[in-house]
């Protein structure tokens, strides 16, 4: 999807008078081109929802990634206007154009072995519906596309709680791969940013404890290990509420996982620039994960 502006637009708003008069003509013709662009936007975001959410729901994984592939480009181009990100929310709204379930009934979907309990498709016309199983890639976007939707839709972390989002990442987390494991943190982050029901569901789910055993092993790749230290400090840096539930025990938690020393590392660098701008801040996470990647291998 491309926002772009309409030629037709070009040149028809009027340059600020002195007078500033509100009724003036020029005025009421920028008001409609505004509102002419608007309701435009909003029929592209429709469409570009409608067309990529149907893909999702298919039955073939390559017609699936293809429309979450859709779905991401789209979230990214949105991304880019607050006037964009505002009709989205809008769209989030409306039962049919909500991206969050048709993630967890389709992509990211946990696999149940399938009981027949009819034989309908062998004595009858109806054939069996069989859905191709997810593939890693498959998951993997879903993953990112779920990240972007609480990113930019915060209600989507609700949606998220109720298909037990942090259950089914909980489960994908140790089972994919170690690029869908680094991706699933991403996901976890977001998902848990400013819900408290989310951490709540991390916290029983013990999450802490199998991120903990990721970043003690020395065998998995250390790629993984220091997105495992990145997780953790936005954990206890942005995520928790400091003192409050539903993480207040969680750097005591922390201590009693990986030692005294990588704990209070961890919470001292989880305290980094916030004054700093974004690209400086994702330097300086780096680096503090780095360190505390170097601090657990000393023991």
């Amino acid at each position: 999807m491309y926002l772009k502006k309409p030629q037709w637009t070009e040149g028809i708003t009027p340059k600020p008078s002195p007078e500033s008069q509100s009724d003036s003509p020029s005025t009421a013709v920028s008001d409609l081109v505004n509102s002419l662009t608007t309701q435009r936007v909003y029929r592209e975001v429709t469409l570009a929802l409608r067309t990529g959410l149907t893909e999702v729901r298919a039955e073939f994984s390559f017609l699936r990634v293809r429309g979450l592939r859709s779905l991401l480009k789209f979230l990214r181009s949105i991304a880019e206007s607050d006037s964009t990100i505002n009709l989205f929310s809008q769209t989030q709204s409306i039962p049919e154009l909500q991206v969050v379930p048709v993630l967890f009934q389709h992509s990211l979907k946990e696999v149940e072995d399938e009981i027949v309990r009819n034989l309908d498709h062998i004595f009858g016309v109806e054939p069996l519906k069989i859905t191709a199983p997810s593939t890693d890639s498959e998951v993997s976007l879903a993953l990112r596309v779920l990240e972007g939707c609480c990113l930019l839709h915060r209600d989507s972390a609700v949606l998220a709680h109720q298909h037990k989002a942090i259950q089914v990442l909980m489960n994908i987390l140790p089972s994919r791969g170690v690029a869908e494991q680094g991706v699933c943190l991403d996901a976890l982050t977001a998902i848990m940013l400013d819900s408290s029901d989310n951490q709540m569901d991390f916290e029983e789910l013990n999450g802490i404890e199998e991120v903990a055993e990721l970043i003690r092993d020395k065998q998995v790749d250390e790629n993984l290990r220091l997105k495992c230290g990145e997780f953790l400090l936005l954990l206890i840096g942005h995520v928790n509420g400091r003192d409050r539930p539903p993480l207040a025990t969680v750097h005591e938690d922390i201590r009693q996982l990986l030692g005294e020393k990588s704990a209070s590392l961890i919470w001292a660098a989880s305290q980094f620039g916030s004054t700093l701008d974004p690209e400086q801040r994702l330097t300086a996470l780096h680096i503090q994960a780095r360190r505390v990647l170097e601090s657990l291998d000393l023991y």
